[in-house]
């Protein structure tokens, strides 16, 4: 009987840190269920304010506010990338909300939910991925009767401008165009990369010494448009900035026949 009490009293004690183990393992599950529900939580709560954080954006900076067509192009492939991000959060979101309901076991619930969690996310990305080369191939500055080329240097901290339809013309931070006609803008630097950006006429494009890149921009009516450099290139890059300048058609035949300054 002598050895009976220490057998019992290790029993009890195994039976004691399993009880803990078990209330330790209860903690963690319930921690990880808060946890996801906070991320779910963060998640449906950044979608609610991202329309007013949208709404906020300064217009004469942001490319949802397109005034040409290649701005058009891209702010409509902005919006239709945020309409499948935003179906494929709220539908995997909630297959994960349905999966912590339901009790574990059945292998067609699994089969159910691990399917469409995976095939949904693949078919709407797919779908971007072919509407994303479509709107590529639009966005290529295709050959166009009414073509304007204008040349674009880079440099810090400023912006040189040079005219195919005047030679020798020089404007510094102004780049003047016709308004609805398509213009080429060949960009290159003087020093080191910087980056052409217009966004409510067209994309980004990289000015790289020695070398021209062709992005295509057209403003649809008359107006001042605001350009800036989109790329780290010293500390001065944040005003980095510039204008382009859109032209009736009697104010740009004007501007190419007035005298030099």
């Amino acid at each position: 009987m002598g050895r009976v009490a220490p057998d019992r009293d290790t029993a009890l004690r195994l039976f004691e840190i399993g009880a803990r183990a078990d209330r330790i393992d209860q903690r963690i599950v319930l921690g990880l269920h808060l946890l996801v529900r906070h991320r779910l939580l963060r998640g449906w709560l950044f979608l609610l304010t991202t329309p007013i954080l949208l709404s906020g954006c300064a217009e004469d900076l942001s490319a949802v506010h397109p005034a040409g067509p290649a701005a058009e192009v891209i702010a409509r492939l902005w919006w239709v990338m945020l309409a499948g991000a935003t179906a494929i959060f709220l539908f995997v979101t909630g297959l994960l909300a349905l999966a912590m309901r339901r009790r574990p076991g059945g292998g067609s619930d699994r089969l159910w939910l691990q399917g469409l969690g995976l095939a949904f996310p693949l078919t709407v990305l797919a779908a971007l991925l072919a509407y994303g080369l479509t709107v590529g191939e639009a966005l290529l500055p295709h050959d166009h009767p009414e073509r304007v080329t204008v040349r674009a240097e880079a440099r810090q901290w400023a912006w040189r401008f040079g005219y195919e339809d005047r030679p020798g013309l020089q404007t510094e931070d102004i780049l003047h165009i016709p308004a609805g006609r398509p213009v080429d803008v060949q960009i290159t630097s003087a020093d080191v990369i910087h980056s052409f950006w217009v966004p409510r006429l067209a994309g980004k494009m990289d000015a790289i010494p020695g070398h021209v890149n062709l992005l295509r921009i057209e403003a649809r009516v008359p107006g001042d448009y605001a350009g800036v450099s989109a790329e780290f290139s010293g500390p001065g890059y944040r005003t980095h900035a510039f204008t382009v300048r859109a032209h009736d058609a009697a104010d740009w035949q004007a501007f190419l026949e007035a005298p030099s300054p």
